[in-house]
C-alpha cells in the first residue's frame, strides 16, 4: 500500500473496509515508522506489536467475510498510558505502578477496540497525568517531533508527539487542565477536550475526578470528530456520565459559521505571558472566522483570571485524596518495611516523584482542618463565578476563541526550575475544565521560531456540534 503514517484515519478505515489495502498492512506500516523514529522521540511506553497484529487480523477477518468491523476499522491508535488496558502494562509513567497489568480495560478502550480501532502501544504522560512538558515521567521525558530541542507539552505528550511524528493518525489522553489542548497546541495537531461526562471516565486512573476528561489527538478536526462519536455517549460504569444521546457530529462539520456568533475572551488575549505572536494568531483566527460569515465581537469573562489558583488547589486536593489507594498492599509497588506504616511511607516515598508529592503535600495542606474553607472551599466558590462568568458570556456568543497556550514549545530544562513557571502554561486552558465545558486546540500557522501555534475553541457544555464545526472552518483558513 502507499505511505500511511500520514493518511487520516478516515481514509484509512474507508480503504480497509473497502478492501483497497488490509488492517495488518496499514498496522504493519505504522508498526515501522515507530520502531524506526521513537528512539528519539519517545512517544511510547509500551509497544504491543503481537497483540496489534492479532487484533488487525481480526479486522481482516471481518472485512472477507462481509461483516462491517467498524467506523474505525484497521485504524492505528495510542493510549495514554492512564488508560487501564487488559493484560497490557499501565503505569501512569509512575514508579508505584512499574509493571501493574489492569485486569479490566477502559470504557474508552473497549469502545475502540468495538470501533475496529487497533491499538498499538500506551503513550508517555507526566507521572499520574500533573505537568506540562512530559518532562515528569519517570521513565524519560518525550520529544516533540517538530523540533527534539522542545518539550511536546504535558501531560498527554507521548499521545501528542505520536499523531505529529505519524506513529498513528489517532490518539488518547486525559485532559485535567488543558493536558491535550496544551500539547496538541506546542506539536501542531488538534486536540479535543469533549464536555464533562460526554466521554466516560471509567477505568481511567483518576488524577482531579471533577476536572478529568478523556479525548482525541488527531491531524484534522474530521476526524477528532469520528474518535468523539466511536469513545463518547452515556455509561452505566460512571456515574457522572451524562444521558444525553450524542449528535452526528460529522454529519454538521461542513455546516459553515455563518450563523454563529464568536467571542473573543479579552482577559485571555491580554493575559500577562502570552507572546504577542500567539496573541497576533488568535486575532487572524478571529478574522478568519469573520470572513466565513460569522459575527466576531471581543467578550469578557472576568473570573477567568482567576482559574489558575482555584485550578491548582482543587485539582491537589483531589489528588492527594485519588492518589492515597497507592499504599504498597492492593496493587503497584511495596518496599518491605518492619511495620506496614513504615512499609507505606517508604513505598510513597520510593514510588512517586517530585511533583506528585508536591500536589498530594498541596492538596493535603488544602483539606487540612483549619485551612478547608480558607483554601478548598474558597477555590470552590472561584469555580462556580468562574462558571457563572462562562454562562454570561453564552448568553451573547455561540463559541469562544482564545490562544490555547501562552507560548510556542520551550526548551528541555526551561521551566522545571521553577514550578510556579511550568504551571503558567495552563492558564488558557483550566477555565474550560472547571466550568465542564468542551474545548478544542487548532492548529493555526507559527511563530517566527517555526514552531506551531495552536488557537482555542471553547463552547457551551454538550454543543460540540458547534464547537467542531468552527474548529473546522479554522483548519480550513489555516
Amino acid at each position: 500500500m502507499a505511505e500511511s503514517s500520514f493518511i487520516s484515519a478516515r481514509e484509512i478505515a474507508a480503504g480497509v473496509r473497502s478492501g483497497e489495502w488490509t488492517a495488518r498492512q496499514v498496522v504493519d506500516e505504522h508498526l515501522a515508522a515507530i520502531d524506526v523514529g521513537d528512539g528519539e522521540i519517545h512517544a511510547f511506553l509500551h509497544v504491543d506489536v503481537a497483540r496489534a497484529r492479532s487484533a488487525a487480523d481480526a479486522v481482516d477477518a471481518k472485512v472477507a467475510a462481509g461483516e462491517d468491523p467498524g467506523p474505525l476499522a484497521g485504524v492505528p491508535v495510542a493510549l495514554k498510558d492512564n488508560l487501564c488496558t487488559r493484560g497490557v502494562p499501565t503505569t501512569c509513567a509512575s514508579r508505584i505502578l512499574e509493571g501493574w497489568i489492569p485486569p479490566y480495560d477502559a470504557t474508552v478502550v473497549a469502545r475502540l477496540a468495538a470501533a475496529g480501532a487497533v491499538a498499538v502501544g500506551k503513550t508517555n504522560l507526566d507521572e499520574f497525568a500533573m505537568g506540562s512538558s512530559t518532562e515528569n515521567s519517570a521513565f524519560g521525558p518525550t520529544r516533540n517531533p517538530v523540533d527534539t530541542g522542545r518539550v511536546p507539552g504535558g501531560s498527554s505528550g507521548g499521545s501528542a508527539a505520536a499523531v505529529a511524528a505519524g506513529f498513528s493518525p489517532l490518539s488518547f489522553g486525559s485532559d485535567t487542565g488543558g493536558s491535550i489542548r496544551q500539547p496538541a497546541a506546542l506539536c501542531g495537531v488538534v486536540g479535543l477536550k469533549p464536555t464533562y461526562g460526554r466521554v466516560s471516565r471509567y477505568g481511567l486512573i483518576a488524577f482531579a475526578s471533577s476536572l478529568d476528561q478523556i479525548g482525541p489527538f488527531a491531524r484534522t478536526v474530521g476526524d477528532a470528530a469520528l474518535a468523539l462519536e466511536v469513545i463518547g455517549g452515556h455509561d452505566p460504569m460512571d456515574a457522572t456520565s451524562t444521558p444525553e444521546r450524542q449528535p452526528d457530529y460529522s454529519a454538521h462539520l461542513d455546516d459553515g459559521v455563518d450563523d454563529l456568533r464568536v467571542g473573543v475572551v479579552r482577559e485571555i488575549l491580554d493575559m500577562e505571558g502570552v507572546d504577542p505572536e500567539v496573541a497576533a494568531r488568535t486575532r487572524a483566527a478571529a478574522e478568519a472566522l469573520a470572513a466565513a460569515g460569522a459575527k466576531v465581537e471581543e467578550v469578557s469573562i472576568p473570573a477567568v483570571t482567576y482559574g489558575l489558583s482555584a485550578y491548582y488547589l482543587i485539582a491537589p486536593a483531589e489528588a492527594s485524596s485519588n492518589l492515597a489507594r497507592f499504599d504498597g498492599v492492593r496493587y503497584g509497588l511495596r518496599v518491605d518495611a518492619a511495620t506496614t506504616h513504615e512499609m507505606m511511607v517508604a513505598t510513597r516515598t520510593q514510588g512517586f516523584g517530585a511533583e506528585v508529592k508536591r500536589r498530594i503535600m498541596l492538596g493535603t495542606y488544602a483539606l487540612s482542618a483549619g485551612y478547608y474553607d480558607a483554601f478548598y472551599g474558597q477555590a470552590q466558590r472561584v469555580r462556580t463565578l468562574i462558571t457563572r462568568d462562562f454562562a454570561t458570556a453564552y448568553g451573547k456568543v455561540d463559541v469562544l476563541l482564545s490562544p490555547t497556550s501562552p507560548t510556542t514549545a520551550f526548551a528541555f530544562g526551561d521551566k522545571t526550575a521553577d514550578p510556579l513557571t511550568m504551571y503558567l502554561n495552563d492558564v488558557c486552558t483550566i477555565p474550560s475544565n472547571l466550568a465542564g465545558d468542551p474545548a478544542i486546540s487548532v492548529p493555526f500557522g507559527s511563530g517566527s521560531d517555526d514552531l506551531p501555534i495552536g488557537v482555542q475553541v471553547m463552547a457551551p457544555a454538550l454543543a460540540e456540534v458547534d464547537l467542531l464545526r468552527t474548529a473546522r472552518a479554522l483548519e480550513e483558513a489555516a
